[in-house]
């Protein structure tokens, strides 16, 4: 980040939310007259596995995560209804921005929220039990309506995956371009430099992405390790096509 008056933070108004019809409530919380906050940009995203599972990365071996993959991608919410089954996703940009959205939206389980911060976004969620085939509660996953960037690390690596530079204006952009000059491709989860039938062109020369895109790209495509996975990378060029 450039200075402190521009820190970002991602936003999302999950499933739940708009199932709810509570997607104008948590906008009108979140509004610049309350918060002093403003949008750097937004759009509505069709969550497919790839993302979701970069998005929940964190979470990936532990009993909850399958369902959280079916919550974030609308299938929980919608099932059998593709075309309602979408996120909001949100860059609000401003001075605390991240401790400010986190403020709002309240704690992350929404029992805790109704008990220590009533009034809060998540104060309206649920928890939801989480059963093994005999009927055992092995667990819970947290339906709580929005999901808020926890520190400037989280908020760099989530705007990068949920955004590419081309959503957000140049002016506006907190984080490093460069424009691509070599033609980038998936197929089967695998990165190509070369056409292959049935692979997809996902950067091509000219295009704008994070430099830190390209870099992890570059690294990959040498056989090496780079700072975050492939998928990582691919999935945000990926959204809603």
């Amino acid at each position: 980040m450039s200075d402190t008056k521009r820190e970002e933070t991602l936003v999302l108004i999950k499933p739940d939310a708009l199932k709810n019809s509570l997607t104008g409530y948590v906008l009108s919380q979140l509004a610049e007259f309350h918060t002093g906050l403003r949008f750097a940009a937004t759009k509505i995203v069709r969550v497919d596995k790839m993302l979701a599972e970069e998005h929940y990365e964190e979470h990936r071996g532990k009993i909850f995560f399958p369902s959280l993959l079916e919550y974030i991608t609308g299938m929980l919410h919608y099932p059998g209804e593709p075309w309602r089954q979408r996120v909001i996703a949100i860059v609000y940009q401003g001075e605390n921005a991240i401790k400010l959205i986190r403020e709002i939206a309240g704690p992350t389980n929404p029992h805790v929220a109704r008990d220590e911060k009533p009034g809060c976004i998540r104060a309206m969620g649920t928890v939801v039990p989480l059963k093994d085939d005999d009927g055992n509660v092995v667990g819970e996953r947290m339906d709580n309506l929005i999901h808020a960037s926890a520190n400037e690390a989280d908020a760099d690596r989530e705007i990068k995956l949920w955004f590419t530079p081309n959503d957000i204006p140049p002016s506006m952009r907190s984080y490093e371009t460069e424009k691509n000059e070599d033609f980038y491709y998936l197929m089967d989860n695998k990165l190509y430099t070369e056409h292959k039938a049935g692979s997809t062109c996902f950067l091509a020369p000219g295009n704008i992405a994070w430099k830190s895109d390209l870099e992890a790209l570059r690294l990959i495509a040498q056989g090496n390790e780079a700072a975050c996975s492939f998928e990582a990378v691919v999935a945000k060029y990926l959204i809603n096509e």
